[in-house]
């Protein structure tokens, strides 16, 4: 087992390093447009994203939701395109479009073949600066993104709770907010709001367009010239950070929903690579990469310590989960979340898994589970940059979160360098009660004549 779990790794590192070293050029345009162009020869495809520097992080109150909102108008139409036209011509073009509102940016992609490269070119540049926001198509999409909340969070107990959670977890940070907005503000926004928005955000030189496939770089560059050369220069946008207090003792909530079964949330403060990479001094380096490990031997498959102990062991838990990422452009929080099996409560199930979190405090993980918590995460990264989308992902994200690209290509290193003495200082700094946030979701009976939707995820896709 021992030999097959380095066998991964060394053929996973074999591959990651093909990618990896695989051509990629950056160029700067005059108007501050940054272009990254990763060549991909293995198919005739080509993914083109557009990655704005802006998302809900951004807001301040009384206007969240707005990065998101703005993402929905993006396809309602500019001065050459009728509202929808966008859509249509790459479809007509054999191709797939879509976009996402993360906390810390928005992002448009399409994925065709590669000779279609320019018809992206010509729609994203277009719709970067003749973006119309009429009012009545404002007025319609509004209310189709209220009833998205509704759907997807109020809806949904579990979301539901998930978001007091983050607004109880942050008391300064704008990791507080969510994404799609308070129905408040949603009902409050104005067309000139987002036309505002629109005009300080979307501008080239906070863009970052990123190519990946089988292209030429130069060539690239030159249609980009063409198409996205000629978009004037915008005002830079003025960024006001707005970093977490420090929490000072353990925060508890209890959210009364209608639902099938109890809920337990736990967060945690955690830091970024960003934070640990602006404060060495506080925050080393490799610790967001130890809370990725440590990540992964709690909640990294069937035989990690959450399923093989509490799910299946104890029996103490129907489901759980935990969720961990180190690239975020503040400090964010390490979760973790399940249901309790039948006959045990919510205060069993915490109970459980702290037990599991000092005996991380406590005791080093064996070399073999270190290794085979290594073998998955560089697994899973590796076999994720096999597809040229999330290539192009990666990229995109470092790059909108103020870290540069290259910094990606570091993350397999990273990881296997991570040692049990490591795994276990981070467990004894971060996960403290002083720092954690608890919410318990307590059922409600049910309406029987109230539908039932499918939980949402935190980042949106039309």
């Amino acid at each position: 087992m021992k030999f097959f779990l380095y066998l991964q790794i060394i053929l996973g590192s074999l591959l990651f390093s093909q990618l990896a070293h695989a051509q990629t050029h950056e160029f700067m345009l005059e108007n501050g447009l940054k272009l990254l162009v990763k060549e991909d020869h293995r198919a005739p495809v080509v993914v083109s994203q557009v990655w704005y520097h802006v998302g809900a992080s951004y807001e301040h109150a009384g206007i969240t939701g707005l990065s998101h909102a703005l993402e929905h108008m993006m396809f309602k139409g500019t001065e050459k395109y009728a509202p929808g036209e966008f859509s249509r011509i790459i479809s007509d073009n054999g191709g797939n479009e879509n976009a996402f509102t993360g906390m810390d940016y928005t992002a448009y992609f399409q994925t065709l073949e590669k000779s279609r490269l320019p018809i992206s070119f010509e729609l994203e540049a277009d719709r970067m600066q003749n973006l119309i926001l009429p009012g009545e198509e404002f007025v319609k999409e509004i209310e189709v993104v209220k009833e998205e909340r509704r759907w997807r969070t109020e809806d949904d107990p579990q979301s539901f709770a998930y978001e007091v959670l983050m607004s109880t977890a942050f008391q300064t940070s704008p990791y507080r907010q969510p994404i799609i907005g308070w129905m408040n503000d949603l009902e409050k926004m104005t067309v000139t709001e987002m036309r505002d928005w629109y005009g300080q955000w979307y501008v080239p030189n906070n863009a970052t367009l990123i190519v990946v496939g089988d292209v030429d770089a130069g060539e690239v560059y030159d249609l980009a010239k063409k198409y996205f050369g000629p978009v004037p220069k915008g005002k830079a946008p003025v960024i006001n950070l707005r970093p977490e207090v420090e929490q000072q003792g353990i925060k508890r909530i209890t959210v009364k929903r209608p639902a099938e079964l109890p809920y337990l949330l736990m967060a945690y403060k955690t830091p970024s690579l960003s934070s640990a990479l602006e404060k060495p001094e506080k925050i080393p380096e490799w610790e967001p990469y130890a809370l990725e490990v440590l990540s992964g031997i709690l909640d990294g498959g069937n035989s990690a310590r959450f399923s093989s102990k509490l799910v299946r062991g104890k029996e103490v838990a129907a489901d759980i989960s935990l969720d961990y990422s180190l690239i975020t452009r503040l400090d964010h929080v390490l979760t973790i979340s399940g249901v309790p099996a039948n006959g045990h409560t919510v205060a069993d199930m915490e109970q459980a898994i702290r037990e599991e979190i000092e005996n991380m405090k406590t005791t080093l993980v064996s070399d073999s589970e270190l290794d085979r918590v290594k073998a998955q995460v560089v697994a899973q990264d590796i076999y994720q940059r096999d597809s040229i989308f999330y290539q192009g992902m990666v990229m995109g994200i470092f790059e909108t979160i103020g870290l540069s690209w290259q910094k990606a290509d570091e993350y397999v290193d990273r990881v296997k360098a991570v040692t049990a003495d490591q795994v276990q200082q981070v467990a004894k700094k971060y996960l403290v009660d002083d720092h954690m946030t608890v919410a318990e979701l307590v059922p409600l009976p049910l309406d029987p004549s109230a539908s039932r939707h499918a939980m949402g995820g935190s980042d949106h896709v039309r």
